[in-house]
C-alpha cells in the first residue's frame, strides 16, 4: 500500500490484498475543508433569511432586498460544499476497470468498463480562461466522448501519472509509458 499526502488530496494505492494480488486499487480521498463547509452552510441559512424576511414583512419588494437575496445566493452557489469522499479506480487486468464516487452521505456510483472497450488511457492538460488542470480519460470503443476516470475531483498530475500507467499495462498500451520513461 502506498500513500501520498497532498494539500487536498489523500491517494492511496492498494495494489492487492491476501485474496486476489492482481487487483489494483486506487482511491483518491478529498478531504472535508471545514471552513468551507461551515461557510456553505452560513450562507444558505443568511439566504434563506432573507427571502423568508422579504416575504413576512410588510414593505414591498425593492431593489436594496432584490440584491441582498442576489448576493447571497452568489455566495450559496460559490461556496456549496462538494459531498465527495473519495473516488476510486479499479483494475482488474483480465476484465476491466471499475470507477466509483463514493459520497459523504454514504451513497456510491459505480460504473464497470470492460478491458476489450478500452483503447486507450490518456492525460489530458485541461485550459480554460481561468485555470489550467489534468485529467485522466479512457478513449472507449464506440463511443463519441472521453470517460473521465475521476469524475467529481481533479488531482494533480502526481497522482494521475500512476493511476495512467497501471491502466497503460492493463490495456496493453504499454509502449507510450516505455517511451516515456527513457525520456
Amino acid at each position: 500500500m502506498k500513500q501520498k499526502y497532498l494539500d487536498k488530496y489523500y491517494y492511496v494505492r492498494n495494489d492487492g490484498n491476501a485474496l486476489c494480488k492482481s487487483i489494483d486499487v486506487h482511491d483518491v480521498f478529498i478531504r472535508k475543508d471545514k471552513i468551507r463547509v461551515f461557510l456553505s452552510y452560513l450562507s444558505r441559512i443568511i439566504l434563506l433569511i432573507n427571502i423568508l424576511l422579504s416575504i413576512f414583512t410588510k414593505d414591498k419588494f425593492s431593489v436594496g432586498s432584490f440584491w441582498g437575496l442576489f448576493i447571497c445566493a452568489i455566495f450559496a452557489k460559490f461556496l456549496q460544499y462538494k459531498p465527495v469522499k473519495k473516488e476510486s479506480v479499479v483494475i482488474i487486468p483480465s476484465f476491466g476497470v471499475q470507477l466509483e464516487t463514493h459520497y459523504w452521505s454514504g451513497r456510491n456510483n459505480r460504473r464497470f468498463i470492460p478491458l476489450e472497450k478500452i483503447l486507450k488511457p490518456v492525460l489530458n492538460e485541461c485550459v480554460t480562461p481561468v485555470t489550467c488542470y489534468w485529467t485522466l480519460s479512457l478513449i472507449l470503443r464506440d463511443e463519441n466522448e472521453l470517460t473521465l476516470a475521476f469524475q467529481k475531483s481533479r488531482p494533480p498530475l502526481r497522482i494521475l501519472i500512476p493511476v495512467w500507467r497501471q491502466l497503460c499495462k492493463a490495456t496493453n498500451c504499454e509502449e507510450l509509458c516505455n517511451y516515456l520513461d527513457s525520456n
